[in-house]
């Protein structure tokens, strides 16, 4: 009798070990909020590692504020062709016609394409561009603003292709790819009874032969002042000159970009390289008002020259 009261107790405390291990396997499960054993990194249960087709990623750019200058004249009117935030903004660039050859989505790197070839120049240039344009009112391109009021424009982007240059010292054909642009103000053009509003490009982002150079306009004569100080701008105008530093080497690598204005103060900086800082007389005596412009302005006349610029990213501030 006393052998089976032994026999039982081990029974009984076997029984128990058992329990209390399976208890303790329960307590190690994963458990998800809604009270199933997916893995919580990957809810939906499908393979993390596919790709979904229809969730296209296009660069990060709000066209609210940003018209474009294409290398066209499709109108006949004598000038580039343009369209407005209006018709760009919400991706109306998509399925706009006339803009699709010249500016379009590569969405297998979220990237916006610049295109252009010489054709089509503006005033007071023998270039074409496809070029984005800031304008802070979308209603009025007049209404731009000042170096005291100050901005910021960021972007990334790269040079994709551009023609080979056989007719200069260039290896390849140059590419303006961001601007700070001057223009007279309505003020100072009904003042000075002003034909024009047209101001010089106060910075200019070169891409030369895989390099980034930056062109500041400074006065060659600093003594200069008053209306002196506001003249129309043309090409063969001599009162101001071009500054130029060579910020670095980027190749056809993307690359990060920054261009901030400030009162008398021009910053601009490379990924993250030490910013370049202009702030001198010149600055001190700019009476322009400014826009901000990005894109792709091919600097030739060379016939069958071409390029491509990306835009990953573009924003504004002031």
């Amino acid at each position: 009798m006393k052998q089976y009261y032994y026999n039982l107790k081990y029974l009984i405390l076997a029984f128990m070990s058992v329990i209390i291990v399976s208890c303790s396997d329960k307590n190690e499960e994963t458990i998800t909020p809604n009270g199933s054993d997916t893995n919580p990194e990957n809810p939906d249960g499908n393979d993390v590692s596919s790709n979904n087709d229809n969730n296209e990623v296009y660069a990060d750019i709000d066209f609210s504020n940003w018209k474009v200058t294409l290398p066209v004249d499709e109108n006949n009117n004598g000038k580039p062709d343009e369209y407005q935030p209006e018709a760009l903004k919400n991706y109306g660039y998509q399925t706009l016609e006339p803009v699709m050859p010249f500016m379009y989505d590569d969405t297998d790197d979220s990237s916006l394409i610049f295109y252009t070839y010489p054709e089509s120049s503006t005033t007071n240039s023998s270039y074409s561009r496809t070029e984005l344009r800031e304008l802070i009112n979308p209603s009025n391109s007049k209404e731009n603003w000042t170096l005291l009021e100050g901005g910021e424009m960021t972007g990334r982007l790269k040079v994709k292709e551009v023609s080979e240059n056989n007719s200069s010292n260039y290896d390849y054909h140059r590419i303006i790819v961001m601007q700070i642009h001057g223009i007279i103000s309505e003020e100072d053009v009904n003042t000075n009874s002003f034909n024009s509003n047209n101001g010089p490009p106060l910075i200019k982002i070169y891409w030369v032969d895989g390099y980034v150079w930056c062109h500041k306009k400074s006065l060659v004569d600093e003594n200069t002042t008053g209306n002196d100080l506001i003249q129309p701008y043309s090409s063969s105008n001599n009162l101001w000159t071009d500054d130029k530093d060579n910020l670095g080497y980027v190749g056809y690598d993307a690359f990060d970009f920054r261009i901030t204005a400030s009162d008398a103060k021009i910053e601009v900086q490379l990924n993250d390289d030490i910013p370049i800082i202009y702030q001198d007389i010149s600055l001190d005596k700019w009476r322009y008002e400014n826009y901000f412009k990005a894109g792709n302005y091919l600097i030739t006349t060379d016939a069958n020259a071409f390029s491509y610029v990306k835009y990953y990213n573009l924003s504004l501030t002031h």
